[in-house]
Order: C-alpha cells, then structure tokens, then sequence
C-alpha cells in the first residue's frame, strides 16, 4: 500500500492510497478457495465445479468485498501509521479502481487538536445556598390538597360558585354552524381554574343544574385549530350537574389518605423535595461559573466538522421549538437573525466539550461498566417493552450511541472533580436572589460593561445581540439552555470504509399519551374545544443511519 499525504492545512488531513491490483487479486482468489467446496451446480458434484464457473458466478461480489475489506483496512492502517484521531468519520473516496486495476482512494478528516494542559489549579467559586422557607412548604402542602381535591354533589338550587365543578354538555357553533371537534358530553368545568379559553368559565358562574345558557367566546389567536384562532364563536351549554369542593382540612387525615402516617412527615418530605430543587438551581449556577472560567482560561483550533455537527443539532432543536410557536415563521425569523450567534455558542460547546474530555482522561474520571449498564435500562425504559432489549442491543453494538448515552454523566463527574479542586465560598441567598444571578448571566449582565449599541451576550456564548439594550429574556434562556450542555467525552474514532452497511435503527419509542384537554389536536377533541393552553403532542424522531462513503 502506498499512501501520500495531499493536504496539510491545520486540523485538515487528506491522502491518496494507492492498493496494488495484486493484493486485491489476491484476496479475492482466497475468498474463491474458500467458497468453492460449498458451491453446488446442476451437472456437477458438489465442491467439483470448474474455478472458471465459481469465478464467473461469485468473482464480481468477492471483488466487490475484496475491495471494500482492504479499503478499511488500508484506512485503518493510514490512522495507526500516522498517529490520527478523527474528530469524525473521515470521508473515503474511492477515484479510480475495477477487475485488475490498483485501487486509489482518497482520504479527507478533520484531527481532533492537542489540547493544552488544562488550568485547573487555583479555581474560585462562590455556592449560593438557599434554605426551604415554612412557607414554600405551606404552598406546596396546599398545591397537593388542591391536587387531591375531591367534590360532592351540590344542594338543589345551588348556584356554581368559583372552586365550584360545573358537568357541562356543549356545541359549539361558529357563524351559527356546528364546528368540528366542538361537541361534547359530560364536560366537568373547575371555575375559576382558568384552563379554558377567557370568558368561559366566567358566564358558567351562577348556573345550576338543568340551566341552559349560550356563551359567547372568541378563540384566542394563538389557538391550535387554525380554523377557529380569532373567531367569535357560540357555545349552546346544557348543566347537567353541579359540584361543590369537599370540606377537609390539611392535616393527619389528609396525609394518611397519601399513606403517610403524619402532617408533619407529609412536610418533611415536601421540603426534602424543595431542597432538592433548590440544590439544582444551585447547582446550576455554579456549573455555569465554573464553564465560563475555563472558557475564558483556554482557547485552541477546534475542528469545523464538530462544530457543524453541534451546531446543526443545536439549530433542529430551534427549529423544533419554533415551530410549536403561536407565529412560527416569525418565531424562525428570530432565530435566524441570530445564526451566527449560536454557531458561536456551537464552537465554545465543542471547545468546553474537548477540554472537559481532557480534564477527565487526565484525572481518571470514568463512568464504570455498573453506571453504564444502570444508564441503558433507565434509557430503554422509553420504548414499548417489546423493543426495550432491541435498544440495549443497538447501544452496545453502536459506539456512538453509548457514548451519547454516556456523556451527560461523565460531564457531571468531571464538574464535581472540578468543584472538588476548587475553593468554593458559601453564601446564603434568598431563592429570589438565587434565580435573579441565574438570569444575569442569561441577560447579559455577567460582569462586563458594554456599550448601548450591542449587547455582549456573556451566557456561555460571548456572542452579540444587536439593537436593544438588553436581550430578551426568553431570547437570552433558549441562548443559555444552548451553551449548557457541553459534548464531552473524545470522539470516536470511527472506523472508515466504503459502502458500509446502513446499521439497524433504533427501535421506536412509546409513543406519548394524548393529553385530555380541548384544543390538542388540529381539530379539537370533542370534550376540548373551549381548552386554551394545549398543544400537539410532539413526534419522536428516528435516528440517522449511518452514511455511505461516496463512490466515485
């Protein structure tokens, strides 16, 4: 095999290798030998059929094969020989070969950089702690009583009060015609609880059993039935029954009616639940801190094809959410005016996701055989049980896989080392001041003084947002929900050659079960109609297979 090295140009890498037509020869006449004995043919006995005819028959697929077999391996031998690491799967092209021909083929990837000695030493962070409030723990004791609430049929006469359970059966008309979807039966409406579209709860307040009324609404113009968002529309309702809340006190009753055996074990437990919660956030602040310090503490070439790959993952993801939008096309004019911005955010989460590999490999921060297996049944537990042990087959034969599965963890492995290695100073915050620095760092006010003309966006992306004086909150979180998640772990050295087969794909999810509320769907369900907040249900995406090497 000859190779020579065509292009040289930073992490760019291209070679032409060069394989004799003997060797290929050579390999095919052994596949031959191999198959001959086996090959059986009217008028011959069998392993007796002349080579000429095995070679006839078989010799185009053995080539086929023979080629392919000693392209991987001629690739594979390029990367030992020349010490590579493809940040990707090289592209493998082959230019010229056939039946007695040498086989030359081109090699194009991208190296996966030196990293410098990460700086690690002398890191500084401030913990912001928050302590459970007894009245975080009264709200959330009352939400779940609220949550279990439970109704008793109300006296005769009684005219529905706000807390009251209203049983409705309704048509909804629009310019005096019935729409589709807008019919249903036995439709129990919590007044006051404002899931239905303004104005409908509030005319069923007086009511009781056996009233008919005609509400008068307009469908907001965020609505999901695009034949309804905006219209003025009727509906015809009939009472058939009306509810009132049943009387009971937060107290040991009611924890046991949770198969607790006190009130006050039902608080222990909802404030260990808030602690929970509030760690998180503290965490969350910290985490990103820490990645703006080593941001800031390194900077080296990362390879395109990474951060392409990062940033076409981080942009479907943008797309995905636009579209679910009450404007989705000026949702995507948004965010398209701010491409650049997240492409930026693209290369610091491959640089972050490179330099936290780094640290870890030279800690010995591992995620063992244990927590990976742990990681795959917690995965498989989102597919029908029919296709779980298919998924746990697919990420153990798939490299790529396990180590998406992977990641995560092994980032938060190596962000508690680094928090171990650092000298963390505590201070006491309130949970409103806690998620106030959470958001400065999401709106740009993380410290640097810019001027009006151009905001520097300091959330992980460094990126600009030109014309207001600050960005848009929700602009600034989905930019800072972007540059969180840094890919770490090294790439995988994907092996190259041409024609690979497609691997299987992944088994299919569950799918989601439909809310019950109105409104989900294009056309509304028959006892949603009124419903404002739903939304479709969202699709589940197949993976890609594995892509072919061209040919020439």
């Amino acid at each position: 095999m000859q190779t020579v090295e065509t292009l040289n140009e930073g992490l760019k890498r291209a070679y032409r290798i060069t394989i004799p037509s003997s060797e290929i020869d050579a390999r095919v006449d052994g596949e031959l030998k191999k198959v001959a004995p086996q090959i059986r043919m009217p008028g011959f006995r069998p392993g007796k059929v002349p080579a000429n005819l095995v070679r006839k028959m078989h010799g185009p697929a053995l080539q086929q094969e023979a080629l392919n077999t000693a392209v991987q391996e001629g690739v594979q031998q390029l990367l030992t020989e020349q010490k590579l690491r493809p940040a990707m799967q090289p592209a493998v092209e082959l230019e010229e070969g056939g039946p007695g021909q040498d086989a030359v083929i081109r090699v194009e990837l991208e190296t996966l950089p030196d990293v410098p000695e990460p700086q690690i030493e002398g890191l500084t962070l401030e913990r912001l702690t928050v302590e459970p409030t007894e009245a975080e723990v009264d709200e959330a004791v009352e939400r779940m009583a609220q949550g279990q609430k439970s109704y008793d049929p109300a006296p005769e006469g009684h005219e529905a009060a706000i807390g009251d359970l209203v049983v409705i059966d309704y048509v909804g008309k629009v310019a005096g015609k019935a729409f589709e979807g807008g019919t249903g039966d036995a439709m129990r409406v919590e007044l006051g609880s404002g899931r239905l579209i303004p104005g409908f709860e509030d005319q069923l307040i007086g009511v009781k059993a056996g009233d008919e009324r005609t509400l008068n609404v307009t469908f907001p113009d965020d609505y999901p039935a695009e034949n309804l968002k905006g219209k003025d529309a009727t509906f015809d309702v009939k009472v058939t029954e009306v509810q009132q809340p049943r009387e009971g006190g937060v107290d040991d009753e009611f924890a046991k009616s949770m198969g607790l055996e006190s009130l006050e074990q039902l608080r222990g437990l909802l404030k260990g639940q808030i602690e929970q919660e509030l760690n998180g956030l503290t965490r969350t602040h910290m985490k990103r801190k820490l990645l703006d310090r080593l941001a800031e503490a390194h900077s080296f070439e990362v390879p395109p094809s990474m951060v392409e790959a990062e940033f076409n993952q981080i942009w479907q993801q943008l797309e995905h959410e636009a579209s679910h939008e009450a404007d989705p096309e000026a949702a995507m004019a948004e965010i398209e005016a701010e491409r650049e911005d997240y492409r930026a955010i693209a290369e610091r989460r491959v640089r972050l996701g490179l330099l936290l590999s780094e640290i870890g490999t030279r800690n010995n921060v591992q995620v063992n055989q244990n927590e990976m297996n742990q990681l795959i049944m917690q995965a498989a537990q989102q597919y029908r049980p029919d296709d779980r042990q298919r998924f746990v087959e697919y990420v153990r034969n798939e490299p790529m896989a396990a180590a998406q599965l992977r990641a995560p963890l092994f980032e938060d492995k190596v962000v508690d080392f680094l928090f171990s290695k650092a000298e963390v100073t505590d201070r006491a915050v309130t949970r409103e001041e806690l998620q106030a620095e959470i958001e400065s760092t999401e709106t740009g006010t993380g410290g640097h003084v810019h001027g009006p003309d151009c905001n520097h966006d300091h959330d992980h992306d460094h990126a600009h947002a030109h014309g207001d004086e600050k960005p848009k909150k929700k602009k600034a979180a989905k930019k800072a929900k972007a540059a969180d998640a840094a890919p770490v772990e090294d790439a995988p050295v994907a092996e190259a050659a041409p024609e690979t087969p497609a691997a299987d794909e992944k088994p299919a999810k569950k799918p989601r079960a439909k809310k019950a509320a109105a409104g989900e769907d294009a056309a509304p369900a028959a006892d949603a109609a009124p419903s404002d907040d739903a939304a479709p249900a969202e699709g589940e995406a197949k993976p890609a297979k594995k892509a072919r090497a061209k040919k020439a």
